[in-house]
C-alpha cells in the first residue's frame, strides 16, 4: 500500500526487474490491472529490464475512497504519492483517463518520458459534450447527475458532480503540449469512446512525440492489444538506450 498526503491508502503491486521504474496509470472505472492490459505489460517490461509499479487510484479497485468522491485533484495527489514512493528515475504508461492526471503532472513531477494509450486529452469533447457514440451513451444523462449527485456508469462505477465541475476548467491537452518530455501516443482508429483524431492532431503538433495508430482498434485495443504492448516496450527500451 502507498499512502497519499491526505491519508488515503492506495493498492499497489511492484514488479522488480531493473533500475528504472515504469509507473502504470489506469483509466476511469478500471484499476491497477487496466482490464488485463497492465497485467500483460508488466512482465514484458520486467523482461526488458525495467521495474514496474501498478496502482489503483482512490475510489478504484481495493484503494481507499468511494468512486463518486473521486476527482482529478485527488488523482493528482495519488500520482504524486506513487511517483515519490519510487525514489528514482520514473517513466509512465497512462491509459485513457489516466492521461489526464499524467499530463497535468508533467511540469511538476520527476518524470523522464511518457506513453499515452488512447488518451483523454479534451475533457469537454469526451465528457461534457461527448462526440463519440460510447461517450454519448455513458455521459449524457445530466438530469440523473443533478438529481443523485453522481452519474451511474452501467452499475459498475459512479462519477460525482465535483468531477464534472473540474472538467469545465482543466485542460490536459494544453498541459501535454507545454511539456517537452519525450512521448509516445498509441490510439486505435476505431475508438468509439475517446477521440483518435484529437490524439493524432495533438501528437503531430507536439515536438518530441511519436505517434502510432492501430487500424480499426477500439477502446482497449481489442485484437490489436498485442501490437500496443510491443510498440510500448520497444519505444521505452529504445528511449532508455538513447
Amino acid at each position: 500500500m502507498i499512502t497519499t498526503s491526505d491519508g488515503l491508502r492506495l493498492d499497489s503491486v511492484r514488479h522488480d526487474g531493473g533500475r528504472e521504474t515504469v509507473v502504470l496509470v489506469h483509466g476511469i472505472t478500471a484499476d491497477l490491472d487496466e482490464n488485463g492490459l497492465f497485467t500483460e505489460l508488466a512482465p514484458r517490461l520486467t523482461a526488458a529490464g525495467f521495474s514496474v509499479l501498478r496502482f489503483s487510484f482512490r475510489g478504484h479497485g481495493r484503494s481507499d475512497g468511494r468512486p463518486r468522491d473521486m476527482t482529478v485533484a485527488g488523482e493528482l495527489l495519488d500520482l504524486r504519492a506513487v511517483v515519490e514512493s519510487v525514489g528514482g528515475p520514473v517513466s509512465v504508461v497512462a491509459s485513457s483517463f489516466g492521461a489526464v492526471s499524467t499530463a497535468l503532472s508533467l511540469a511538476s513531477l520527476p518524470l523522464r518520458r511518457v506513453v499515452l494509450w488512447q488518451p483523454v486529452l479534451d475533457l469537454r469533447r469526451t465528457f461534457l459534450e461527448p462526440e463519440l457514440p460510447r461517450g454519448i451513451a455513458l455521459y449524457s444523462d445530466r438530469a440523473s447527475l443533478a438529481e443523485k449527485g453522481f452519474l451511474d456508469i452501467e452499475g459498475r462505477f459512479q462519477l460525482g458532480e465535483s468531477l464534472f465541475e473540474e472538467f469545465t476548467h482543466l485542460d490536459p491537452r494544453e498541459a501535454f503540449l507545454a511539456s517537452g518530455m519525450p512521448a509516445l501516443v498509441v490510439h486505435g482508429s476505431g475508438d468509439e469512446h475517446v477521440s483518435h483524431d484529437i490524439a493524432r492532431e495533438t501528437a503531430i503538433e507536439r515536438p518530441e512525440t511519436d505517434w502510432h495508430s492501430l487500424a480499426d482498434a477500439g477502446h482497449g485495443f481489442g485484437d490489436s492489444a498485442e501490437k500496443a504492448l510491443e510498440v510500448t516496450v520497444r519505444w521505452l527500451s529504445r528511449e532508455e538506450g538513447g
